[in-house]
């Protein structure tokens, strides 16, 4: 199991340091928009499009990679009073009871979500009419990924458990 653990949180942390540089290409895009409009006058047709979805894409698919690194917020303040066997049974537990429906979720409405804007071929209203599905998958992608990160934490907190019934 433990394995399994490794893996699942080699592939988050390949895909975050992947998707990571992503703010680099956003930043050049407002950059170049802001260049279109200092020296031309006006800014660029897609570029507000391009960046809003990019922004949208990165932040969504580094969700696993930061709830692999603890990033997100947690109330932890009696949590650390607790024992390492009760914070991970507390841990399972509020895995199954919040995360596995909010996942169940995600990944419902966001497939459907997505398949509604793919069979219709949805774009953007602007001049250039951008595809919008793409970003609308990276909902189900990021809903699997964050999903196999807390299959993960669940096993280290069974492993916890595990190792204090042994000691």
């Amino acid at each position: 199991m433990n394995a399994i653990a490794r893996a699942i949180d080699a592939l988050n942390e390949g895909f975050g340091r992947l998707i990571a540089p992503l703010l680099a290409v956003i930043t050049l895009i407002v950059v170049y928009d802001i260049a279109m409009r200092f020296f031309i006058g006006r800014p660029s047709d897609w570029a507000f499009d391009v960046t809003k979805m990019l922004f949208g894409a990165h932040f969504m698919l580094m969700a696993a990679y930061g709830l692999r690194h603890h990033a997100h917020v947690e109330v932890d303040v009696l949590k650390r009073l607790l024992s390492r066997r009760k914070q991970a049974a507390l841990e399972i537990l509020g895995y199954l009871i919040f995360f596995v429906p909010f996942i169940w979720m995600l990944l419902t409405y966001g497939w459907s979500f997505f398949e509604r804007s793919f069979s219709r071929s949805e774009t953007t209203y602007g001049i250039v009419a951008l595809p919008v599905y793409p970003v609308k998958a990276v909902i189900v992608v990021t809903a699997v990924l964050i999903l196999l990160q807390a299959i993960a934490i669940v096993i280290r907190a069974i492993q916890e458990l595990r190792k204090e019934e042994a000691a």
